[in-house]
Parts: structure tokens; C-alpha cells; sequence
């Protein structure tokens, strides 16, 4: 099985741009192949990673559900998701992505979405790292699509709110039993010190504080400019404090590999 990183946090934290950090470094460190999985129905894990998205899940089990009537005699619906989910699969050096896009609405998705959690299990065997970039909030806590997770990254920004918000994810994590092995918090975009009070916060969620991301100008004139985060220098300081944290949470593949 591939070594799992999920990474959720409040919306404005910045976790997809984190999320995307990780897979690049994981990228140029060799480490892959790595499968990206956008699950955030505000998709945009795709343009921070300067990758062209063609089909979302979401689609594809829209379209399943319409269809299905008309699929062709001896069609099984097994191998027509199958199928619709290799070419929701965008691929590239060292870096696969797939994109969930937006939720259910009110049709019954059951037996789609079985046979979808299926293939997906399957598609995540052919991995060594999958990155996962949660939609914001706690919804898909609740829904339980974040499973089998090594390490859970937890985002906050340093600001008391989004502190407590960590704490509540976390402990809905918790009461939902969900197969997650390590749960952390980081927090991102310091400006500089934390005072004393933000550290009592933080310490006050129980959370292992895996690291502080620094404010970083360089990821700001990236955003502006609509470039992907490939373009960052090996400088940028929101990269090496990503490289040390993959390197905290990388521990445990190494000891899988050697």
C-alpha cells in the first residue's frame, strides 16, 4: 500500500497550495509515482501543479447515472466506470491527478460510488506516495472519504479561530473512528514570531505541531501572475519549511522500503 498524506484544514488556510508543495517536492526528490487526488469540489489542485484536468469523478458519475440505461448490451457498469476513470486520470512525470470534482446532489449514488471507492482502492496500489487535498472544513470528515491515511495534516493559519477549528477536525476525526494513523497540525503563513498566546493555543489542541510555513512573497506573485508552483526557487521559504516537514512525515516509507 502506498504511504498516505491527506491534508484538511478550514477554508483559507491554504492547504491546497501546502498539498501541492508536497507533490512537487515529492516530484523532484524521485520518490514517485505519486497520485495527486483533488477532492476539494472548489478544484484547483490541478493549476498548482501546471496540469490540464479533461474529466472530474464527479462528471463521470453524473454521466453513469444518466447513461446507464443505454449503456451498450453486455456492457457490465463495472467496466464502464473503470474505464471512465482511467481517462478522469491525468498523467505526467512522476505525478498522476485525479480530480473528484463536485458532490452528490440528490439522485442515489450508491451503487456508483461502491464501484468507484472499488477501482480507486485498486488505482492507489500502483502508488508509492497518494497526496490528498480535502475540500475545506469538516463535510468530508463526516462523510468518511478520508481513510486509510498515514498522516492526516491538519492546516491553521496563526490566528486563534483557525487554531480551534484544527482542534475541532481533529476531534471529529477522532470520534468518527476514521482509519487515519498519524494526525498533525501545521500552521501556515507566519509572518514571523508566534506570540505566547497563539502557542498556548496551539498547544491546547493536543496536536503534534509538525511545523510552521512561513508568509512567503514568492507563492503570492505565483498566485497573481496564474502560475503553477513549479516556478518557485529552491530558496522560497514556504519550500524548505515543506521539505522538512516531508521529511518528518517521510520517516515512515523509508523504514517501509528498506
Amino acid at each position: 500500500m502506498p504511504f498516505t498524506i491527506a491534508v484538511a484544514g478550514k477554508g483559507g488556510t491554504g492547504k491546497t497550495t501546502l498539498a501541492a508543495l508536497l507533490i512537487g517536492l515529492l516530484k523532484e526528490r524521485g520518490a514517485g509515482p505519486v497520485l495527486a487526488v483533488d477532492a476539494d469540489p472548489n478544484a484547483n489542485l490541478n493549476e498548482l501543479l501546471g496540469l490540464k484536468v479533461a474529466r472530474t469523478v464527479g462528471e463521470l458519475r453524473e454521466e453513469t447515472l444518466e447513461r446507464i440505461a443505454d449503456l451498450p448490451p453486455g456492457l457490465p457498469k463495472e467496466q464502464y466506470l473503470e474505464l471512465g476513470l482511467q481517462e478522469c486520470l491525468v498523467e505526467d512525470e512522476g505525478v498522476d491527478l485525479l480530480v473528484m470534482g463536485h458532490g452528490e446532489g440528490p439522485k442515489c449514488y450508491c451503487m456508483v460510488n461502491h464501484i468507484l471507492r472499488k477501482y480507486i482502492d485498486v488505482l492507489r496500489g500502483n502508488y508509492r506516495y497518494v497526496v490528498i487535498d480535502n475540500e475545506a472544513g469538516m463535510e468530508h470528515l463526516s462523510r468518511r472519504t478520508t481513510q486509510d491515511v498515514d498522516a492526516l495534516l491538519i492546516v491553521a493559519k496563526p490566528e486563534p479561530i483557525s487554531i480551534r477549528s484544527a482542534k475541532r477536525i481533529s476531534e471529529l476525526a477522532e470520534k468518527l473512528k476514521l482509519r487515519v494513523k498519524a494526525r498533525y497540525l501545521l500552521v501556515n503563513d507566519v509572518p514571523g514570531e508566534l506570540s505566547l498566546a497563539l502557542e498556548e493555543e496551539l498547544a491546547r489542541t493536543g496536536l503534534p505541531l509538525l511545523g510552521l510555513v512561513p508568509h512567503d512573497e514568492g507563492l503570492f506573485r505565483l498566485a497573481l501572475a496564474g502560475q503553477p508552483l513549479e516556478g518557485l526557487p529552491a530558496d522560497s521559504p514556504a519550500k524548505r519549511a515543506m521539505a522538512q516537514i516531508l521529511e518528518a512525515i517521510g520517516e515512515p516509507q523509508r523504514a517501509m522500503d528498506r
